[in-house]
C-alpha cells in the first residue's frame, strides 16, 4: 500500500500559493467578407442541441472495496460525467478519457462497484484542494490511517496532456511520491494550483456544483510552519458516484 499521499511532502510540496491561470484570451481579426445584399435576410445559425446523458447502471449491489485491477468499462466514443453526490450537495465533473484514458477508467470502475460510496473528503484545505477516495475514510476507526488506503493496485500517472491545474475545479490523481503510486484517492482544485501541473494526472473538471465544491468542510490548515489539523472537524461524506454518459 501507498504511504500517506503527499500532502504535506508532495501535492503542498513548495508552496500552497494559488497560481493564476495562463492568459487565455486572444484578439481575432473578423476576416473581410463582401456585404451581404440587402435583399438577402441574415440567417441564423441553429443552436447545438445540448448533450443527452444517460445514467449507466452500477456493477455491484454494495460497495466493492478491493480488486486486482481495474476491469476496462469506458467506451472511448462515449463521453463520460460523474455526479458525485456529497453531504453538501451535489458536484458534477466531466471525465476527460482522451487526455487520461486510463485515469478516466479506474475512476469509473471504481464508481460503478460503489467503492467511493460513504468514504469521505478527509483532507481539505483552503485555497489549495479538497481529497478524497480513500476507502479507509469510510470506517471512523481507521481515522488515523485516513489518507493511506487505496483499491489493492497501483498504476502510473499520465502527465502529458498539457492540461494544467490553473483554475478551481480541476480532478487530478493524488499519488505519493513514485509516479506509479495513484490507486483511488483523488483531489478537485479549490483554487488555481499550477505549480502541479506536469506532476499529477488532470482527468476531469466540474461542471456543476463548483458553488458546492466552495462548501465542502475544511479539515486543516497550511502554513510556512506545515499542514496543521482543524481539530474537532467533521469530514464531509461522498455519499455516491453516479457515471453518466453520452453518446
Amino acid at each position: 500500500m501507498p504511504k500517506r499521499l503527499p500532502l504535506a511532502s508532495v501535492l503542498i510540496g513548495v508552496s500552497l500559493a494559488a497560481c493564476a491561470p495562463a492568459a487565455r484570451g486572444q484578439s481575432t481579426a473578423a476576416p473581410a467578407t463582401a456585404p451581404t445584399p440587402a435583399s438577402t435576410p441574415a440567417v441564423s445559425a441553429a443552436p447545438t442541441a445540448a448533450a443527452t446523458f444517460t445514467a449507466v447502471p452500477p456493477l455491484s449491489a454494495a460497495p466493492v472495496r478491493v480488486f486486482q485491477g481495474a476491469a476496462q468499462v469506458v467506451d472511448p466514443t462515449k463521453t463520460y460525467r460523474a455526479v458525485l453526490t456529497t453531504t453538501q450537495g451535489d458536484i458534477t465533473v466531466e471525465l476527460d478519457a482522451k487526455a487520461a484514458p486510463v485515469a478516466v477508467n479506474n475512476f469509473v470502475f471504481l464508481a460503478l462497484n460503489r467503492f467511493y460510496d460513504g468514504t469521505r473528503f478527509h483532507r481539505v484545505i483552503e485555497g489549495f484542494m479538497a481529497q478524497g477516495g480513500d476507502p479507509l475514510s469510510a470506517d471512523p476507526a481507521q481515522r488515523p490511517r485516513w489518507g493511506t488506503g487505496g483499491p489493492g493496485y497501483q498504476f502510473a500517472a499520465e502527465v502529458r496532456s498539457g492540461l494544467r491545474f490553473d483554475r478551481p475545479g480541476v480532478l487530478g490523481m493524488a499519488r505519493s511520491a513514485s509516479l506509479t503510486s495513484q490507486g483511488s484517492q483523488f483531489f478537485v482544485t479549490l483554487a488555481p494550483a499550477d505549480f502541479l501541473s506536469g506532476q499529477y494526472t488532470v482527468f476531469g473538471r466540474v461542471v456543476a456544483g463548483q458553488d458546492v465544491l466552495a462548501r465542502v468542510t475544511r479539515t486543516a490548515r497550511s502554513s510556512a510552519a506545515g499542514e496543521t489539523a482543524i481539530p474537532g472537524v467533521v469530514p464531509d461524506t461522498l455519499r455516491s458516484v453516479q457515471i453518466l454518459t453520452s453518446p
